[in-house]
């Protein structure tokens, strides 16, 4: 019988599926493991069945070491959403997501009893429904029963930590998108916890980002049949898994995460003194070496794209279909190679930062008759790089020059759309050798851990690397700044239309 190569890896678990990946002692991606689960979408109600996360996540694994012999684990997860258990580990009710619409009075009776300043400057985030928190005090006051008989709360990390390891340990990233940590003293807030009416104690451990969790408890290794020991290492919120996974240390490089949402996080050294920060939406968690990592967001980065192959490119996507090609891959080789000159405010799904507002429609500016679906299509690539752009001018007094941006993703396989982000931002942009850096990013951790690397920076070297660089083209360029000083203006100007009667 052939022996099992030795192996490393991360468990990433997002809202519609999770998967872990392996990467051999030698930085190998080996293989990745990926299964989906159902989350419920009702205009009362965004919700997902924890109890198909833990069954997807044990599924896996056992996939897996069927495959390879695993040393050690890592963890990320999506934020915000919890699980409620019970004594016997029950999950007693399914969870909120962070998109729920409910919690909103629940916020305003906390910000009523802490202070909406003292609370945002505590928890690095402004107050808003979308935390945990609001969402446990939710349930407390519309599900008694589930509340009462709550033993433990998990995030996403800690719930899976908890699966295997029997230990509940929450890393500082993570606990922070709860709306009740104190990013400042690493802790929860008893105060917040107090004025809410939770328990405190119902949390996980708060332990620094790639903390030992524990092995993998005897019952688990019954249910996977093996004999030998699997170390469990805390990850991170998935976002900073994915800052690490694509090397942004620095506060002079940033990422670029491009899916359905983007997500462009920066280094800051500090807590932000200035609480102005907030008001634009932007978020702050613990990262690496005691610094910090500022969200900024895009509700709509990748999807503005889906959406126009869904509404605009049916022609397209048949000879996609027949032929075997990607669909974004022949529509980028048919957009116009020069810029437009038409303005997309891209806020199909509302404005996120440093707007925060989600009533805000998108708008189309500059079509003529000769404008073709495909001037539309670069026109919506452009509209979401202004966007990007227009958060790092707000953010530059808090972060500094951006000088490198590390895009990830879907978006991150489009060279045109890497290069007009190059032109765009007037920056160098890089594009990783691995698609799945949140999976590298935690994997990372979990090795530095175990000693198979000395450190964070050593081991991502070793699992991923820079795979191609994008320069701005200096026409193209000035070009995109003259257009951008007109897109600065579009967002006021389509909102003064709004409430107008026909």
């Amino acid at each position: 019988m052939t022996e099992k190569i030795s192996c490393f890896g991360g468990i990433d678990a997002g809202t519609t599926g999770c998967k872990i990946t392996l990467f051999g002692l030698d930085g190998e991606h080996l293989k990745t493991y990926y299964s989906e689960y159902d989350s419920i979408h009702t205009n009362t109600a965004h919700e997902i069945d924890f109890s198909s996360i833990r069954r997807s996540i044990l599924e896996l694994l056992c996939d897996a070491i069927k495959d390879y012999k695993i040393c050690c684990l890592g963890v990320t997860s999506f934020g915000e959403t919890f699980a409620m258990l019970d004594k016997d580990d029950n999950v007693l009710c399914s969870s909120m997501l962070y998109t729920d619409p409910r919690g909103k009075e629940q916020c305003e009776e906390l910000c009523s009893i802490v202070g909406c300043e003292e609370t945002t400057r505590i928890t690095g985030v402004k107050p808003d429904k979308m935390y945990s928190i609001y969402k446990i005090m939710w349930l407390r006051d519309n599900r008694t029963d589930s509340f009462r008989n709550c033993d433990k709360i998990l995030l996403g990390e800690d719930f899976i930590v908890y699966t295997l390891t029997g230990e509940r340990k929450i890393d500082h990233s993570l606990a922070a998108r709860t709306g009740a940590f104190d990013i400042a003293n690493k802790k929860w807030c008893k105060e917040i916890f107090d004025a809410a009416r939770v328990p405190v104690e119902l949390m996980s451990e708060c332990v620094c980002t790639g903390a030992y969790a524990g092995k993998v408890s005897d019952k688990i290794k019954e249910t996977l049949g093996i004999s030998y020991d699997i170390h469990v290492v805390c990850g991170c919120h998935d976002q900073i898994a994915a800052m690490i996974g694509a090397g942004v240390f620095e506060s002079h490089i940033a990422m670029d995460g491009t899916g359905t949402v983007e997500c462009i996080p920066v280094v800051l050294d500090k807590v932000p003194e200035n609480t102005e920060l907030y008001d634009g939406g932007y978020s702050v968690v613990p990262f690496l070496s005691d610094k910090y990592a500022c969200y900024a967001l895009s509700f709509t980065g990748g999807a503005t794209l889906k959406w126009f192959r869904d509404t605009f490119a049916e022609y397209e996507r048949d000879i996609c279909k027949n032929e075997s090609k990607n669909v974004y891959a022949y529509l980028d080789g048919k957009s116009p190679e020069e810029p437009t000159d038409i303005l997309v405010l891209p806020h199909f799904a509302g404005a996120a930062t440093p707007y925060m507002d989600t009533d805000s429609k998108a708008a189309f500016i500059g079509i003529t008759l000769s404008t073709t679906k495909y001037d539309i299509y670069r026109a919506l690539m452009e509209g979401t790089s202004y966007e990007i752009l227009l958060n790092f001018n707000k953010l530059k007094s808090f972060t500094g020059e951006v000088k490198e941006l590390r895009a990830t993703g879907g978006g991150a396989s489009s060279d045109l759309w890497l290069q007009i982000k190059a032109d765009i931002l007037d920056t160098k942009i890089c594009a990783m050798s691995k698609s799945e850096t949140g999976a590298v990013g935690t994997a990372a951790l979990a090795a530095v851990n175990m000693g198979i690397y000395s450190d964070i920076k050593d081991a991502v070297s070793k699992l991923s690397a820079v795979a191609k660089e994008y320069y701005p083209n200096a026409q193209n360029a000035q070009f995109y700044k003259k257009q951008y000083a007109r897109y600065k203006k579009l967002y006021s100007a389509v909102k003064s239309l709004e409430g107008d009667e026909l």
